[in-house]
């Protein structure tokens, strides 16, 4: 409370800087913190209709039609589901054992891309790293006929920031196990919970393909493992899975429009990952993100008047998975095949992180103290939001293709505390959104994106200065 009290404070002490329509913009945001919007029932049917939705799957296919045909029935203009190739992974049945006199069964979950194990598992003594930096520094030959695991801990932040520090264990773990003869790889859960689900998520391939078989080990079961280490004893594991690949198939991007009623050909993007991992239904991944960005441009669809520019949604595909050539392969599936159109891409910014209250605004560089940014921070500090500590850097994984490609970005930041307790779990699920935060997310994002997309605001020169 103190938090929000002194962002009021500060965002009533900005200056105004003469908003035409501000009564307009405070009624859109007070309509969404009021509940009043699309949110709640978009999420709640795409999740309960169609659960997880791995890319590539038919789940994520049927997903992406429902949604073109839901965005027409709302109204939005040029809607299209543009579809893009894709190699497959499929989980299909795994199984992790600790082989003892007394043997255990572990939680795990392969790694999307790991290849299956040979028929009947892979078994061999676990030698625990505490880093991916000690598992690299490990001689050559000195793990063959065993099972490396990589037991570092993920941080609980705020911003998420400590995901991005253990991720990659699970991103080159398996690679690197395997240069030094391992027959297997697991890694500690990529995440913050106590609870025992193995939290899953797409490691690299290498030369095109992944090396050994690779899963995450539920928290509870790396400490189990790793206490077996400490007493002197040495564990002894086996994995098996039946993962497999389907190399002919495709996943597909959702497009919507709030056309632009002075500057159409100039494009305010928001974007969202409609792909999901198969273990829980995608709630809070990306479902609450795709829902969002609905919500907000609905709601600026039923103004009386339509902003300046063109608002843009994008419920992309294939988020979630790396590919044999390609880590990005969503993010370039939009972005490439655009390229005599990136230009026209004024401001873009990504829904991905649960639905946890949005805290701070990051914009382009010179942006927060233009006249934009402060008008911004005035209309937004009422529902909590403060000028963030942090450049949006390239943004989050869809759309930062087309950062690297010149397009300013923006970020609505999350308090993810929580999220990496059920990110990547079976335990993402509906119940797991906070319906007044997701309110309070639409209403941040319906205010940003109105500013942005009814404003001539150059964010290019702003970026660049």
């Amino acid at each position: 409370m103190k938090r929000l009290a002194l962002a009021v404070v500060l965002a009533l002490a900005l200056p105004a800087t003469g908003l035409a329509d501000e009564p307009t913009v405070v009624k859109l945001r007070d309509r969404a913190m009021a509940g009043d919007s699309i949110a709640w029932p978009f999420v709640s049917e795409l999740t309960t209709r169609f659960g997880p939705r791995p890319a590539g799957s038919a789940s994520e296919a049927a997903a992406a039609a429902w949604a073109a045909k839901e965005l027409k029935r709302l109204g939005f203009s040029n809607v299209r589901v543009e579809p893009f190739p894709l190699v497959g992974w499929i989980r299909g049945e795994e199984e992790a054992v600790l082989l003892a006199d007394r043997p255990q069964p572990l939680v795990a979950a392969a790694l999307g891309g790991s290849p299956p194990t040979p028929a009947g598992g892979v078994e061999g003594e676990v030698v625990v790293f505490a880093s991916l930096e000690e598992l690299k520094a490990a001689p050559a030959g000195s793990l063959a006929g065993r099972i490396a695991m990589v037991d570092g801990r993920t941080v609980r932040t705020q911003s998420g920031q400590g995901y991005g520090a253990a991720g990659a264990a699970r991103a080159w773990g398996p690679s690197e196990a395997a240069k030094k003869g391992a027959v297997a790889y697991l890694v500690r859960s990529i995440g913050t919970s106590t609870h025992r689900f193995a939290h899953t998520g797409s490691t690299r391939y290498v030369d095109g393909k992944v090396a050994i078989p690779a899963f995450a080990l539920s928290n509870a079961d790396a400490d189990q493992i790793g206490r077996l280490a400490a007493l002197g004893e040495r564990p002894r594991v086996r994995l098996s899975s039946t993962a497999s690949y389907a190399p002919n198939t495709r996943s597909q991007h959702v497009i919507a429009e709030v056309r632009g009623r002075e500057k159409p050909d100039e494009i305010v993007l928001a974007a969202a990952h409609l792909d999901s991992w198969d273990q829980g239904t995608g709630a809070i991944d990306d479902a609450a993100g795709v829902a969002i960005i609905a919500a907000a441009a609905k709601l600026i669809a039923d103004l009386p008047q339509r902003p300046r520019r063109t608002v843009r949604i994008v419920f992309y595909g294939a988020e979630e998975v790396t590919q044999p050539h390609a880590s990005d392969v969503g993010g370039r599936a939009y972005s490439e095949p655009r390229a005599g159109e990136i230009g026209r891409h004024v401001l873009a910014g990504e829904s991905d992180f649960g639905a946890g209250r949005v805290f701070a605004l990051a914009l382009p560089p010179k942006a927060a103290e233009a006249p934009f940014g402060r008008e911004a921070l005035r209309l937004l500090g009422p529902i909590g939001v403060i000028p963030s500590q942090r450049s949006p850097g390239r943004g989050g994984v869809d759309i930062a293709p087309l950062a690297s490609a010149g397009v300013p970005v923006f970020a609505l930041e999350q308090d993810g505390t929580d999220y990496f307790d059920f990110h990547h779990t079976a335990d993402d699920t509906l119940d797991k959104i906070d319906r007044q935060a997701l309110d309070q997310n639409v209403a941040a994002w319906a205010t940003l994106l109105w500013l942005a997309a009814d404003s001539e605001v150059d964010f290019r020169a702003l970026a660049a200065s």
